[in-house]
């Protein structure tokens, strides 16, 4: 007779009545062992099985520590560590930790110790097994985030330290020139730092799902206007530029500040990856508005495409931190927006990003 139950509580039905609406084990997306008051296995789920490799039939009615033998990261024996019959009498419950299976492999586990009373013998053991892959992945990411971070700080830090400790040490000494060279630097650098801090809390706030949005009504055209005159002022040439409002758009209530984010990125990243002039063409489009970013460089490869707007991606010129599309697109998703990237029609990368009109805030 198969098993039925709610994992790590009584057997009882879910969500209507009689058998149909029992939860099976095999309905679970985990790895589930169940054991019973005497250890022994009485069910073992297909997911299970797959993840420990012991067939479903040979694991019911075997010791749950021969069916499963679990080790802590340090190699030691996870059952006789945790003890889940005979250790002490106010545990419940298990919380989800790494374990390594028999052949080494890495697995996320946790258990529940079901007692008919509080402080009493243990009379079901209910283990849930899943892969550690998607932990491994978010690992990788914490580790390059925190790579990325120190070497991107580092620079900076290095230079502000080394023209303070000189002009403190040697301020008499120096000219005005040297001393004034040494300031911008220090300003410079200083930018530099609060730019990343700026994108580590937009990746924060994206991925946790706390960006906010705050609309007014946005002249798109002159947004774009504004940071081509902001670049050309900084010292591009005014010619690298090209500016393309087609037809009257629809009333546009956008964040101001995000929407001057998004185009100044895509705006650099044209001048830094690509080449040639770097063309804005701002449309209506269903409702909303278009706006396409286009550089005459040597564009995407198409096997590049997929992995453009994840964080650390880079082109073949690897210079800044690799986060700046992942923040557009974050951006752009939180306006209700979407993004692609593809071939421009003068052979370069075109970023096209389509945004709805949106609704004040007052409606």
């Amino acid at each position: 007779m198969a098993w039925e139950a709610v994992v790590g509580g009584d057997q009882s039905a879910v969500g209507g009545h009689g058998r149909d609406a029992l939860l099976s084990a095999e309905d679970l997306p985990d790895g589930v062992l169940v054991a019973d008051h005497r250890g022994r296995v009485v069910a073992f789920n297909r997911m299970a099985a797959r993840l420990s490799g012991v067939p479903a039939d040979s694991a019911l009615g075997r010791d749950f520590r021969d069916v499963l033998p679990l080790h802590d990261p340090e190699g030691r024996d996870w059952w006789k560590c945790t003890d889940p019959y005979g250790g002490l009498r106010t545990r419940v419950r298990q919380p989800e930790r790494l374990v390594r299976l028999a052949d080494g492999r890495e697995v996320m586990m946790a258990a529940r110790y079901v007692r008919r009373e509080p402080c009493g013998d243990v009379v079901r053991l209910v283990v849930t097994l899943r892969e550690a892959a998607g932990r491994a992945c978010s690992e990788r990411s914490s580790a390059d985030l925190v790579s990325t971070v120190a070497h991107e700080l580092r620079s900076p830090l290095t230079s502000v330290k080394g023209f303070t400790a000189t002009m403190l040490a040697k301020w008499h000494r120096l000219t005005d020139t040297q001393k004034i060279f040494m300031l911008e630097t220090v300003n410079a650098d200083a930018d530099r730092v609060t730019r990343l801090i700026t994108e580590l809390l937009d990746v924060s706030r994206i991925q946790s799902g706390r960006l906010e949005v705050h609309r007014q009504l946005v002249d798109l055209g002159e947004r774009a206007r504004r940071i081509i005159a902001g670049r050309v002022a900084g010292g591009d040439p005014e010619d690298r530029f090209r500016l393309d409002v087609r037809g009257p758009l629809p009333e546009m209530w956008l964040d101001v500040d995000k929407i001057d984010q998004i185009i100044s990125n895509l705006v650099e990243n044209g001048l830094r990856h690509g080449a040639g002039t770097v063309t804005v063409v701002i449309e209506p489009y269903e409702g909303g508005a278009a706006v396409s970013v286009r550089d005459e460089g040597e564009g995407i490869r198409p096997e590049a495409v997929p992995r453009v707007f994840r964080q650390f991606w880079r082109g073949k010129r690897r210079g800044g931190t690799g986060l700046g599309l992942f923040i557009v697109k974050g951006l752009i998703e939180a306006h209700g927006g979407t993004i692609t990237v593809g071939r421009a029609p003068s052979g370069g990368a075109e970023f096209r990003f389509i945004v709805p009109a949106g609704t004040p805030e007052f409606v």
